[in-house]
């Protein structure tokens, strides 16, 4: 399959043109996110996410298995990311891109490691029988950010999933089916939400005075590669970036956090400088936004719950 081709320059110094008048090219704000939709589908655990043309498909599946030695009481979580050329000619099978190790280890930090779901709440018998789930993420449309967009539909799928109730007679383990007995939510402690700037850094506007006339002109010098000085670039943070201004940044701030403000991830990619007044103004700005996709998520799940015929706690 042929690859895709690099942006042009006439391209670049559009968005470079657009960056200098705080436009965006899909007409957002710098800070503004595309508006997620969420999609549930006849299983418990099926949700499908849609920022803009990204789309991305989460399930979760439960099965009992024997836990580890080293964790007898807890349970386990398994993530596992699939990318297809479905999604972007830049994937391909056999082939592992830094793009899908970067999505993937991000995915692990933001839904397993910040301890969101209690694993002690998943198991049945200590030392012998605990709950297994597999998170399986698709990338079906890669449109930029799909980093962003896969966390979120990560974490629906786990809030809609419902696990069946468990009876425990003497020795044996009674698995009762959603129609006997109603099935049961997993233990969530808070629902982190990843949010990814894309970073660029630009020269900053040069005057130079022509000798004998009192008019100036304005050059901007186009930075290919970032410079670590603060005194003479400057830095612009967009907010879900699209693949054209993904592809063109010249480094990424990915926050992780919950509608709390509590902070869970923080991983930067790239060498564009950044003091620690405008990381802390991207990780305010992350918290406003996460509020108003916490309210999404908790409106979508009730309205998808009130259209199904099963009992659900």
């Amino acid at each position: 399959m042929p690859r895709p081709s690099s942006p042009s320059i006439p391209e670049k110094e559009f968005l470079v043109a657009a960056l200098q008048q705080s436009l965006r090219l899909d007409g957002r704000s710098l800070v503004a996110l595309r508006e997620p939709l969420l999609s549930f589908g006849p299983e418990l655990g099926w949700v499908e996410c849609a920022m803009g043309k990204t789309r991305v498909l989460a399930s979760v599946e439960a099965k009992m298995v024997k836990p580890t030695p080293d964790r007898p009481y807890e349970g386990t979580i398994n993530i596992h990311s699939e990318f297809s050329p479905m999604a972007s000619s830049e994937y391909e099978q056999g082939r592992t891109s830094d793009e899908e190790v970067t999505i993937t280890r991000m995915l692990d930090k933001v839904l397993r490691r910040s301890d969101a779901l209690d694993k002690e709440s998943l198991c049945v018998v200590a030392g012998q029988r605990v709950w297994s789930l597999k998170l399986t993420v698709q990338f079906l449309s890669d449109a930029g950010n799909m980093l962003d967009c896969a966390c979120l539909a990560g974490i629906v799928a786990l809030r809609h999933f419902r696990k069946p109730e468990v009876e425990i007679d003497g020795e044996e383990v009674i698995v009762h089916s959603p129609d006997s007995r109603a099935p049961l939510p997993l233990a969530i402690h808070h629902t982190p939400i990843c949010f990814t700037f894309a970073l660029y850094s630009y020269q900053k506007l040069s005057v130079t005075k022509s000798k004998g006339t009192s008019s100036t002109t304005e050059q901007q010098s186009i930075s290919t590669v970032p410079s670590g000085s603060f005194s003479t670039h400057q830095t612009f943070a967009l907010l879900d970036p699209i693949l054209l201004e993904e592809t063109l940044a010249h480094g990424t701030l990915s926050i992780a956090l919950n509608a709390q403000g509590e902070l869970c991830v923080l991983q930067k990619n790239g060498g564009v400088p950044l003091d620690q007044s405008e990381i802390l103004r991207l990780i305010n700005i992350a918290v406003e936004r996460a509020k108003e996709i916490d309210q999404l998520i908790e409106r979508r799940l009730k309205e998808d719950w009130g259209t199904r015929n099963l009992e659900v706690i």
